[in-house]
């Protein structure tokens, strides 16, 4: 027998009890509810979220969060969102797990170092050799590299051989840098030559499998004490001999030609490389040496034996006899230098 049966009137009717909604505790400036909550009718707001804005005769409430019609923009006290940074807002450097403030000192302290390092070099390496005199002696173009390559391995029929001079607007003169003088000496044809220098030994080593990682290490050290050596034992004979010229230029100068050897020991090597045979080999190499020392006689000449209205001192019979010699000396001794770096 059925429940209803038993009884005249059916049961009472359950109604649904209502629950709280989700509530958040206010801050203190806001008026709070007697039971310490706050009621929502929506979805409370997420801080850096977007919040809809609500068209004419809807509700916010009513709306869906991505119906048509709705327009978002974030709030102008609102930061921006991850990924979005506008133009000119400082780096939120707490992204990466740092504080704003440790960061900026950081900053701070990195180019106080770089400002620091910069006086330093200038001042220390500056008083030696001027980083002016460095920009001019790499102050080269295309054009000028091949044909300086090119007048250092055919140098026979080249004229004149003397530097042109620049004059200043205030009544100085210089010495015309490299890209518009091709008699002036530079720096980057011997530095790339050097480099070249060193992975055709390493090629030649790998060749005929005798290549080892230090061998990098090796050449560059045998190449920079050959060319160092021809440096102190050039420059020490201008001394003796009162040469004149300033220190820091001269240095960069007697560098520079030091350098334009490997020019030569590149094209022997090469030749090397390709298998021509030893007879071959060595004519390339007596060439080579040839157009170097012809090149240093002529390029030399001007600061060995000045012109006697480029010196106030005179140039003594005796005194130019020795000069002569040193300059031959200093051609022929290249044949020696050469002759160490062939051999990788």
């Amino acid at each position: 027998m059925s429940y209803y049966t038993n009884n005249s009137s059916p049961p009472p009717l359950q109604h649904p009890v209502p629950t709280h909604p989700a509530y958040i505790p206010e801050p203190p400036s806001t008026p709070m509810s007697p039971q310490g909550y706050q009621r929502y009718t929506s979805s409370p707001s997420v801080p850096g979220y977007p919040q809809p804005i609500p068209n004419a005769g809807h509700p916010a409430h009513l709306s869906p969060p991505y119906a048509s019609g709705n327009q978002y923009q974030p709030s102008p006290h609102q930061p921006h969102l991850q990924g979005q940074i506008g133009p000119g807002a400082p780096v939120d450097f707490s992204a990466w797990g740092l504080d704003n403030a440790t960061a900026a000192f950081g900053m701070q302290l990195g180019q106080s170092a770089v400002a620091a390092g910069q006086e330093y070099v200038q001042k220390n390496l500056g008083g030696f050799i001027p980083i002016s005199m460095l920009k001019h002696h790499f102050n080269v173009s295309n054009s000028y590299v091949i044909h300086k390559i090119r007048l250092l391995l055919f140098p026979w029929r080249h004229k004149p051989w003397s530097r042109r001079v620049l004059r200043l607007e205030n009544g100085q003169s210089e010495w015309s840098p490299p890209r518009e003088d091709i008699n002036s000496p530079d720096l980057y044809i011997p530095l790339m030559a050097l480099v070249t220098y060193i992975l055709l030994a390493a090629l030649h080593s790998g060749l005929n499998a005798r290549f080892h990682p230090e061998i990098f290490g090796v050449t560059a050290s045998k190449a920079l004490a050959v060319v160092l050596l021809d440096l102190v034992l050039v420059k020490g004979g201008c001394y003796l001999l009162n040469i004149p010229g300033g220190l820091s230029s001269q240095v960069l100068d007697l560098l520079a030609y030091g350098g334009y050897k490997f020019v030569g020991v590149i094209v022997t090597l090469i030749a090397d490389l390709l298998g021509f045979g030893r007879t071959l080999y060595l004519f390339v190499f007596i060439y080579t040496f040839l157009s170097t020392a012809f090149f240093l006689l002529r390029s030399l000449r001007s600061m060995v034996l000045p012109d006697a209205s480029a010196t106030a001192a005179a140039v003594n019979p005796s005194q130019r006899s020795r000069r002569i010699t040193f300059l031959f000396l200093v051609a022929v001794s290249q044949v020696l230098y050469m002759g160490i770096l062939v051999r990788v």
